[in-house]
């Protein structure tokens, strides 16, 4: 796992509050995993006193306000999307998500309930595709999916241009491109995967 992926997804869960603990600092090599090896980062959010995992597949930070524990993997790779034969053909990508490695997160966080979160770069354009990618996932252990392009948006918009992030290389990256116009904070209005403009909503 890159240490740049992982950083995003610290600042990203912390930002909202969550403690974030990677119980593995080494890599391991010449040998297979052990169980706990597998867990690349837990979470864990002291204010959320009722755990209710969502029904939906693909999270954004409204999802996790009622996560109160869970096992967050991290999987790169960010030129190309995530498909069903990603872990078909690398089964072990999702191996932080069985029940064996569900146990030991839960024996470090403290107990169940708790969910498993994958965060991914991008699913299949295709509806159909990103169905089956879903489908096989939840098969397979996982609750729900975040993709980077939500975790970014979400820290763009949280870094102040007149705060010195000192203590974060990442959100100091991110305020000097925010200084500089390169990057800007994320527009009111969007655009689905069709093309069609949506409106945001009108508080009223």
């Amino acid at each position: 796992m890159s240490a740049v992926n992982e950083q995003i997804v610290r600042e990203y869960f912390e930002h909202l509050g969550f403690m974030v603990n990677q119980p593995c600092k080494y890599v391991s090599v010449g040998r297979n995993k052990r169980i706990e090896e597998e867990l690349d980062i837990l979470i864990t959010h002291p204010q959320v006193l009722e755990h209710v995992v969502p029904t939906e597949m693909i999270w954004t930070s409204t999802h996790l306000k009622s996560i109160r524990r869970a096992v967050v993997g991290v999987r790169g790779g960010h030129s190309e999307r995530f498909y069903s034969g990603t872990y078909e053909q690398a089964p072990e990508i999702l191996r932080y998500a069985e029940r064996s490695a569900r146990l030991a997160g839960a024996a470090r966080l403290g107990g169940e309930p708790l969910a498993i979160i994958l965060c991914i770069p991008e699913l299949p354009a295709s509806e159909e595709l990103q169905v089956k990618t879903l489908q096989g996932l939840r098969e397979r252990g996982v609750d729900g999916v975040l993709t980077f392009r939500t975790l970014l948006l979400e820290l763009v918009s949280a870094v102040r241009v007149n705060r010195n992030y000192e203590k974060s290389d990442l959100l100091q990256i991110l305020r000097i491109l925010k200084v500089y116009n390169i990057v800007k904070d994320p527009q009111l209005e969007f655009f689905d995967k069709r093309g069609r403009k949506v409106k945001p909503k009108v508080e009223s």
